[in-house]
């Protein structure tokens, strides 16, 4: 666990964030094996069915990781005001919690899915290859959710070096169940697919046994979770609104894949793949984003205002300086990226011209993750949940409609950062209003706020 209420601002996110990285670096080095093992050992047919799942999952999955969002809010706001018997009621609270919405997710999602996937216009084709991945990863969910969770509450208490251990831990171990399920045993899609779960299976049970061993305040038991409906509240206070804004995203990039999936199996695939870069790209702002959240959480928590705003602008320069980095080599080097997935020719040409358009505008997305970030910390998920409402619902989505009748593919393309700019300008405007410093967990004297 780690103080974040004292120390100079920019070393406290950097050293916090940092952990965060390394590990988002080897989950999205997973991810892109994932992808490079079905594009070159089994096809751009199951690229693009594998591709076509992810929204699917995003969508049926963000609902909960919001709500659980909440909770390592609250989580960090008690931490921050050292009630330790309150931490203690959040963590069990959310176990309970996320382990009874796994299961209720799986079955439906299973039930459900060919009906969802008819519904985005999938190319039948890819039907029974998409149907396959998204039932078996649907069926492992509750380790993904339970090794998550652990995750999450960990930062919450300021611990983001357990968590990269852990999912180094997982990475490496998914890296090699997919070479081994689909080169050697021929799996093909379920091969990929079960090599998350079990990878994930096993980094959370490694969890289990190490925390119970090693930590204090975390004891993952079932007959020591107790369930506090108090806590439960004040994290659905401040996790609905995520909920629900993650729950549009997830239903916008469903929106857009069947868009997307109106223009073919290349189109898809390229799309597919341009979406994994763009999770590389995009994760420096969102560890950025997260440091700074639990930053703000712990300092509000400790009544210590004045570091807040002084972390955001040092974690603008530490975020704007890495992305300018990134935005460099993807749009320099996107034909050469694009070639790590697949062979195909005309894959490479769409999706190169989809990262030569997105790259240029990364700096636009990390602000608005960054400035996001505060408001996440201080328990004010309300707002953003009504910028990403508008900038991709009223914006981003009709835009790429619109324009992919009047230009072709590329205008889905151009609707991407149009809706990003409009995120950052509605969050710098209510970040300037101030009123996002009321909506704290732990109440202080008024005038300290």
């Amino acid at each position: 666990m780690k103080d974040l209420t004292e120390g100079k601002e920019s070393k406290q996110i950097f050293k916090f964030a940092v952990p965060l990285l390394i590990g988002n670096v080897f989950q999205q080095l997973y991810n892109i094996v994932d992808s490079a093992v079905v594009g070159n050992y089994i096809g751009k047919d199951a690229l693009a069915a594998v591709g076509a799942s992810f929204p699917i999952v995003f969508a049926l999955i963000s609902f909960i990781i919001g709500i659980a969002t909440g909770g390592t809010i609250v989580i960090s706001q008690y931490f921050g005001a050292k009630d330790y018997k309150s931490v203690k009621r959040a963590i069990g609270t959310i176990y309970i919690f996320i382990f009874a919405a796994s299961l209720i997710i799986s079955i439906l999602g299973i039930i459900f899915s060919e009906d969802i996937f008819r519904l985005l216009r999938l190319p039948e084709e890819l039907m029974p290859l998409a149907k396959t991945y998204l039932t078996i990863f649907l069926g492992g969910l509750v380790v993904f959710f339970g090794f998550n969770a652990t995750s999450a509450i960990l930062r919450g208490l300021g611990d983001s070096k357990t968590p990269l251990y852990f999912l180094i831990i997982a990475s490496l171990l998914n890296v090699l169940f997919d070479l081994l399920f689909v080169p050697v045993f021929g799996w093909g899609v379920a091969g990929v697919a079960l090599a998350t779960i079990f990878s994930q299976g096993i980094a959370f049970l490694a969890a289990i046994i190490y925390l119970n061993r090693r930590h204090e305040l975390i004891r993952i038991s079932v007959l020591n979770l107790n369930f506090d409906r108090d806590i439960f509240k004040k994290s659905l206070r401040i996790g609905l609104p995520t909920g629900f804004q993650n729950t549009f995203v997830a239903l916008g990039m469903m929106a857009v894949m069947g868009i997307v999936n109106t223009f073919g199996t290349e189109v898809i695939a390229a799309y597919s793949v341009g979406q994994r870069i763009d999770s590389f790209a995009s994760m420096f702002a969102m560890n950025f984003g997260l440091a700074l959240s639990i930053f703000v959480g712990q300092n509000i928590g400790a009544n210590k205002m004045e570091r807040v705003r002084a972390g955001l602008f040092a974690t603008l320069k530490m975020a704007g300086a890495v992305t300018l980095t990134i935005t460099a080599v993807i749009f320099l080097g996107s034909h050469t990226l694009m070639g790590f997935f697949t062979s195909d020719a005309e894959v490479i040409a769409i999706g190169s011209d989809y990262l030569s358009i997105v790259s240029i505008f990364y700096l636009v997305l990390t602000f608005m993750f960054i400035i996001g970030g505060v408001m996440r910390g201080a328990g004010d998920t309300l707002i953003p949940m009504f910028k990403t409402f508008v900038s991709l619902w009223i914006v981003r989505i009709p835009l790429a409609w619109y324009l992919s009748g009047e230009i072709g593919v590329i205008g889905i393309w151009w609707a991407i950062p149009i809706g990003w700019s409009i995120g950052l300008i509605f969050s710098f405007l209510y970040y300037m209003t101030g009123r996002w410093k009321k909506k704290a967990v732990v109440k202080h004297e008024p005038e300290a706020l």
